[in-house]
């Protein structure tokens, strides 16, 4: 099984734990005073991945498009949500009766990467991309309490936040990447 997500250590220790330097930088971002830990476990992911952060301290496989992680009004807890490059649903692909000569593409890459159609593009050629997305509670066991205030050891538990949720969106999202296999169709 191949990996989802991961903390890209290396990088982050290559360039002096920018990872930490940046959510020092961002402490504004935070909001205090929660008794469970998703608001923060939410800010620190963010603050983690692209844009914010690029290249991100946590990395993804590259038919993952977006991820994120938010707080649930309903009740408090703690959901994701990825999308993922797909490939195209076998009543499309069973037959071209819907593609009518007019040069349909799908997933572009560029150096490896799933990219979006730039406007120049989308002026002249339609563009049928599949993607699925992925919305999953996520437990909460294994996050750090929320530090009372910007003062104590933030850094740190932010750290250990986005590797939690790594972790656990990992656990999610990986066999759903293996049965699809490498491509996008």
């Amino acid at each position: 099984m191949g990996k989802a997500f991961w903390i890209d250590q290396e990088f982050d220790r290559d360039r002096d734990g920018r990872y930490a330097v940046h959510v020092r930088k961002n402490l504004d971002e935070f909001e205090w005073g929660d008794i469970a830990p998703v608001r923060f476990a939410c800010t620190a992911w963010e603050l983690a991945t692209p844009p914010s952060l690029a290249p991100g301290f946590v990395r993804w496989d590259r038919r993952i498009l977006e991820a994120s992680c938010h707080r649930n009004t309903w009740d408090g807890t703690l959901y994701a949500r990825v999308r993922i490059v797909s490939p195209l649903p076998e009543e499309l692909r069973r037959s071209r009766a819907w593609w009518r000569d007019r040069g349909w593409l799908g997933w572009q890459e560029t150096f490896g990467q799933y990219v979006e159609p730039t406007h120049q593009d989308l002026a002249r050629l339609p563009f049928l991309r599949a993607s699925l997305l992925v919305e999953a509670p996520l437990p909460l066991d294994d996050l750090p309490p929320e530090p009372e205030g910007p003062h104590m050891e933030v850094e740190q538990s932010a750290h250990r936040a986005v590797t939690v949720l790594a972790r656990e969106l990992n656990a999610l999202v990986s066999p759903v990447l293996d049965q699809l296999g490498g491509t996008a169709g």
